[in-house]
């Protein structure tokens, strides 16, 4: 999926539009936008419109590294096809990322909500990250790594070694316990 569907599919949902909703505020039909976001070729100032109509502007950073929102389709895409590994990597990547920012820009790359992975100690993950890395800079987070579908009720792993031991709390990262998602601090260490 492209990066254009990725932004207009999270402004969308942010806002908690549906297609056809967005498809009338901005005078296009539905099955444009549902085409829009499976990622078809989608000029400049119809990205800037339909963020538009979700209450959304489109502004520009000075980087090339992927936002969270992207990040998580991607591992959306792995978990799909089953590879656990793939959607560790693609987590640790979005650390990377937000490591080789400061400020302004790291706190960008956390803005958009990004949509489910379909799974939700992997969702929990991903906000986690997002409070650790903005944490570290004395950033805000943003409402959607607080909102409470972001947590476990009970603590798990993300299962992607079954012969890897589980942590003790010691070993886990504050905003990773504090979502239920057991997850060894080093694993966070770029590969």
């Amino acid at each position: 999926m492209n990066s254009s569907a990725v932004l207009v599919r999270a402004a969308r949902k942010s806002r908690g539009l549906t297609q056809r909703q967005l498809a009338e505020r901005v005078d296009v039909d539905q099955g444009r936008i549902s085409r829009y976001e499976a990622g078809a070729e989608v000029e400049f100032g119809t990205i800037a419109r339909l963020l538009g109509g979700s209450g959304h502007r489109l502004y520009s950073a000075p980087t090339r590294r992927d936002d969270a929102a992207t990040i998580a389709s991607a591992i959306r895409t792995h978990l799909r096809l089953g590879d656990k590994q793939s959607a560790l990597r693609e987590l640790i990547q979005l650390s990377d990322n937000l490591l080789s920012e400061h400020g302004l820009v790291r706190g960008i790359l956390c803005l958009a909500e990004p949509e489910s992975t379909g799974d939700s100690a992997w969702d929990a993950a991903l906000a986690a990250l997002v409070d650790l890395r903005l944490g570290e800079e004395g950033l805000p987070a943003p409402a959607w790594v607080l909102a409470p579908n972001r947590s476990l009720s009970s603590p798990q792993t993300l299962e992607v070694d079954p012969a890897d031991p589980i942590p003790s709390a010691a070993d886990v990262p504050a905003e990773f316990l504090d979502r239920g998602v057991l997850v060894w601090r080093d694993t966070l260490a770029s590969i």
